[in-house]
């Protein structure tokens, strides 16, 4: 059986009109050739259609069993080219996206996932907040299409580019001493107690923060070890110590707690956007990827 989708259009115009003259004119083509087709459909599925006389042309119940059916696959295959179309254009399919527990209270981050999934419903947006290590492999090995972490060595199977550079801040109790100032310098952390990262977890945050301390040849004196950010901000509001975050952390207000910028200019954090090199991007991150930049670019 050699059944064509034409096959199927031209049946339902006839189906439709009743009238091989008017279904020809609709179809755009000239009546012989329609009957043709018609008789070629029939002999194909070995079944009559249409009951035609000279003045009438009628559907006989196969002809009606087929025109419902012929219906159908004709949806079917338009959904299916609609969707085929809306998956190559990044407007459907899944998209999985790593990120570090900071990436969410950095404005343009947040704007475009909720912007992203307002506009393109039917992309299943899987998210996998994680530290910035570990989305390393991930990314290598395709399970995640993007990572959102901070600024740490990566392999050369990895691209990346910076979405944010934004300020440090300490972290005090607002009846430590420091906490009137509206400004300090890194030295006024060197003897406090420091709540930060365990080494272990794997946060760029943990090198980023540590690595500019000892620039300035500084040693904090670390008397607690968390595992998440909030952590850290919980304790110090805690009055257990200070700490170092990065200034998207400041969207958490607590009462208990200042936030205060530093002197150093070089006390900075940068938020990556980071993707394999070695596999071409799905089109939802593809999307998803310039949509992003082009909103961080406009907040710079």
């Amino acid at each position: 059986m050699n059944i064509e989708l034409r096959h199927l259009r031209y049946f339902i115009a006839v189906a439709e009109e009743l009238h091989f003259g008017r279904a020809a004119s609709r179809l755009n083509i000239s009546q012989p050739p329609l009957s043709q087709q018609i008789q070629i459909l029939e002999q194909q599925i070995e079944a009559r259609l249409l009951n035609r006389t000279n003045r009438s042309v009628s559907l006989t119940a196969a002809g009606k069993q087929f025109l419902a059916d012929s219906r159908q696959v004709l949806s079917m295959v338009d959904d299916a080219a609609l969707r085929a179309t809306r998956l190559h254009q990044g407007e459907a399919g899944e998209l999985r996206i790593g990120f570090t527990s900071s990436a969410p209270f950095i404005k343009s981050v947040s704007d475009t996932l909720s912007s992203f999934r307002q506009h393109y419903p039917d992309v299943h947006i899987q998210t996998r907040e994680t530290n910035t290590r570990e989305q390393i492999a991930p990314l290598n090995d395709g399970a995640l299409d993007l990572g959102l972490m901070r600024n740490t060595q990566l392999p050369e199977t990895l691209n990346w580019q910076v979405i944010l550079r934004e300020p440090l801040l300490a972290m005090v109790h607002r009846d430590h001493p420091l906490a009137g100032k509206n400004v300090i310098s890194l030295a006024d952390l060197a003897s406090e107690p420091f709540v930060f990262f365990d080494p272990h977890v794997g946060t760029g945050l943990y090198d980023d923060i540590l690595g500019l301390l000892r620039r300035y040849g500084l040693s904090p004196v670390i008397t607690q070890e968390v595992g998440e950010a909030m952590t850290i901000i919980g304790l110090v509001s805690a009055g257990l110590g200070v700490s170092i975050l990065p200034a998207s952390f400041r969207r958490v207000q607590l009462e208990e707690m200042r936030w205060l910028p530093f002197i150093e200019k070089d006390a900075v954090s940068e938020m990556w956007l980071v993707w394999a090199n070695h596999r071409a991007l799905s089109p939802a991150a593809v999307r998803f990827k310039a949509q992003l930049l082009r909103g961080a670019k406009a907040q710079k």
